[in-house]
């Protein structure tokens, strides 16, 4: 009779199959040479065959982050395998327009849900720095850059704000668009390599973004470039009345996503203008009961869910609805929206992984080799078309998570998408009445466009943005919790943590300017105090060896679970063949996991790991 037991011997079998099961072993991007002249990353062959299609010994081996250029592709034709291919399309573009539709969902349920206390954010912040976070803080909040930026712009043409802080706004709305399609990534926490390809292809966008306003903020705030330029460009501009906005992809998710719920962006906008959104509340319908857009919007109140202008209500409006119902009615739309978006991406992820059987996976390839600037192009008029670049990264997301597109690929696509969103601000330039409008919105537009020039030509400048991604897909592979605490942190701690900063300095008193000095100086120093131990005192060594401790114990743990009922099973076996007593029975059930967690943790814990916890 086999008995199994925990001891070092088994945790070192099972520390091992843990790192088995993330996948492919992991390519040290430090130890492969890069070409100058063309930025690319060469890779290891850890025994790929020459030629490598999905299913294939070595294929996770050898699609990894640093892109597929490794792999040699045989020649193919584009008659081979059309009809699967076909098949699958068909699937795809089923999964894609509820994915599509579930952004959507989600993104209304979050203006409904968040969108007063979004709005509350607008109010009275003329400091650089809390323009900028506040941008970023209502885009991560109302999950739209559009909405955001439609709400900066008709707060420009109100004359609420003016044009400068309103362009900081805009560099802030940029940051927070990417945060979608970092959730997006984390759809797959259940599979180590493509997790950590969805992530690195996600925070591209996030680290283009970054890297973009930690160059053109402070010139901004120093010289007003962006400012002065579009005044001069806009001295002549006579601004035209009439003008209608292309609704974009939503014209085929409207028909469906309006029966459920519809956001009223109005009172969005009139809150940012200084109203109270207690003012909306509650809902009334004149004559009572008769729930029409005429009866309830026009003759009478509606608060953050509207009715459409084709006559009808959405399933979540409500007559008589008081704010927290409303809010209520949001979080449920949010949720269902999450719900929806894990399904079609599990759904899409199988199709797409289907198609890269066999020829697919050459003539997919082939398709997808092309120049970055026309990809550039590509994601430019995708955005344009969707009226969102949300969609657009979000759909191709999934296609970097299966190794269809690599990072590399995904960046000039990110781009075009970020050029492709400020469509959306000059449309709403267009039919407002000032030239202000028009400015915020051309400002947008270049600070995209001088990003693009810094981050891009140039190899080595453009390899940045990328390393950078990569090492924060790597960093899920060493814990997979990591994104999580990435969100966190990027798109919460900080953000609160620098607009409280920065409201010190608004008021003028001179104690909370001192406190805010004091507070910046200890800062600085802390970070200063950082960057040291984390480049002279191998702080990056200690924290990977932490996530790896954590995911290593993590693993244990869930194996352990696993196993328990059996082992104790064959231990009860054992005794009855030995003719022991079983009166150890109870404190074997209630004790031995402790034990044997503790025994994982003191035994198998690295040096490095110990001393970096």
């Amino acid at each position: 009779m086999k008995l199994k037991l925990f001891g070092k011997k088994d945790q070192d079998e099972a520390a091992v199959a843990a790192e088995a099961d993330d996948g492919a072993a992991e390519v040290d991007l430090e130890e492969a040479p890069m070409d100058p002249e063309e930025g690319a990353v060469e890779t290891k062959k850890r025994g790929a065959a020459p030629s490598v299609h999905y299913g294939d010994d070595g294929y996770e081996e050898a699609i990894n982050l640093d892109g597929m250029e490794n792999i040699d592709i045989e020649d193919t034709t584009w008659s081979e395998q059309w009809a699967g291919i076909g098949l699958h399309l068909v699937g795809v573009l089923f999964f894609l327009y509820w994915f599509i539709f579930s952004l959507e969902l989600l993104g209304t349920g979050a203006k409904v849900l968040t969108g007063c206390a979004a709005a509350g954010l607008f109010g009275g912040n003329t400091n650089p720095v809390a323009s900028l976070i506040v941008g970023m803080l209502v885009t991560v909040l109302l999950q739209s850059s559009s909405t955001t930026t439609s709400i900066i712009v008709s707060l420009v043409g109100a004359g609420s704000i003016a044009v400068e802080p309103a362009i900081f706004m805009v560099m802030g709305s940029n940051i927070g668009s990417s945060v979608t399609n970092t959730i997006v990534a984390m759809g797959q926490m259940g599979n180590g390599l493509e997790l950590e390809r969805a992530f690195a292809g996600a925070t591209v966008h996030d680290m283009f973004n970054f890297l973009s306003v930690l160059i053109l903020f402070p010139i901004e705030c120093a010289t007003q470039m962006f400012a002065r330029m579009t005044q001069a460009m806009t001295v002549n501009y006579n601004p035209s009345e009439g003008g209608k906005k292309s609704k974009g992809i939503k014209t085929i998710i409207s028909p469906i996503l309006d029966k459920i719920i519809i956001s009223n962006k109005k009172v969005i906008e009139e809150v940012a203008n200084g109203k109270s959104c207690n003012e909306y509340y509650p809902t009334e319908c004149n004559p009572s009961g008769t729930q029409t857009y005429q009866a309830c919007v026009e003759d009478g109140r509606v608060g953050l869910i509207t009715c459409s202008k084709e006559g009808y209500c959405p399933a979540f409006f409500e007559e008589g609805a008081t704010q927290s119902s409303d809010t209520v009615s949001g979080a449920i739309a949010l949720v269902l929206g999450i719900i929806f978006l894990v399904l079609c991406l599990m759904g899409l992820v199988t199709i797409l992984k289907r198609m890269l059987l066999g020829a697919s996976t050459r003539i997919i390839k082939k398709a997808t080799a092309i120049n970055g600037y026309i990809s550039m192009l590509i994601g430019c008029a995708i955005t344009i078309a969707v009226q969102s670049s949300s969609v657009t990264t979000s759909v191709l997301t999934p296609l970097v998570k299966v190794g269809v597109v690599t990072v590399d690929q995904m960046y000039p696509l990110t781009l075009g998408a970020n050029i492709g969103t400020t469509i959306t601000s000059m449309l709403a330039a267009v039919v407002a009445d000032t030239a202000a409008v028009m400015q915020v919105a051309l400002a947008h537009f270049f600070f995209n466009i001088f990003g693009i020039i810094i981050w891009y030509p140039v190899p080595r400048m453009r390899r940045v943005p990328i390393a950078m991604a990569k090492a924060l897909g790597k960093a899920t592979r060493w814990w997979r919790r990591f994104p999580f605490l990435y969100l966190a942190v990027v798109f919460f701690a900080l953000p609160l943590i620098l607009l409280g900063i920065s409201s010190l300095f608004v008021g003028g008193e001179t104690s909370l300017i001192t406190l805010g000095s004091i507070l910046v100086i200890a800062i600085a120093f802390m970070l200063a105090k950082f960057l040291w131990w984390w480049f002279k005192k191998d702080g990056a060594a200690k924290t990977q060896a932490n996530f790896k401790r954590r995911q290593h114990k993590k693993n244990i743990q869930a194996r352990l679970a696993d196993e328990w009922d059996p082992l104790v099973s064959q231990v009860k076996a054992l005794k009855e063949h030995v003719g022991l007593e079983d009166d150890e029975d109870t404190e074997l059930n209630t004790e031995e996991p402790r034990n044997a967690s503790v025994a994982t943790e003191d035994e198998e814990i690295p040096a490095e790991g110990r001393q970096a916890e």
